[in-house]
């Protein structure tokens, strides 16, 4: 008998990030389940980002997010090859606000969030 080949690979204990969930909601509701960058409006292809990371400090408050596709979350992530690339190509969309000020993302946190980009341009 052939040895069996797992499909899977090892178990992996990852821990959550306590109010994940609630800035999600909030994030949602604020930009009225639309990407911020191109109005997709498909909630499963939806990702409440953080504008400053969460493992770096960034807290989960609507001024610190974003409702982005989740192709576009992911260009924020990665900052190199093609995802780069791909992110220089939105350079100078419109990012569509929520209606309240205090709902709108901190400007300061954007420009620290984006600076890498413009330094890799």
């Amino acid at each position: 008998m052939a040895e069996t080949v797992s499909r899977f690979g090892e178990p992996h204990l990852i821990r959550p990030r306590l109010g994940q969930g609630a800035f999600r909601v909030l994030v949602t509701d604020i930009y009225q389940r639309r990407c911020a960058v191109t109005q997709e409006r498909t909630l499963p292809a939806l990702e409440a980002a953080h504008i400053r990371p969460y493992g770096d400090g960034g807290e989960h408050e609507a001024r610190n997010g974003l409702l982005l596709r989740r192709d576009i979350h992911s260009l924020l992530v990665q900052n190199d090859g093609p995802m780069l690339e791909a992110l220089k190509r939105l350079n100078g969309e419109t990012i569509h606000l929520p209606n309240r000020n205090k709902d709108r993302p901190d400007r300061d946190r954007l420009a620290l969030r984006f600076q890498r980009f413009k330094a890799a341009a």
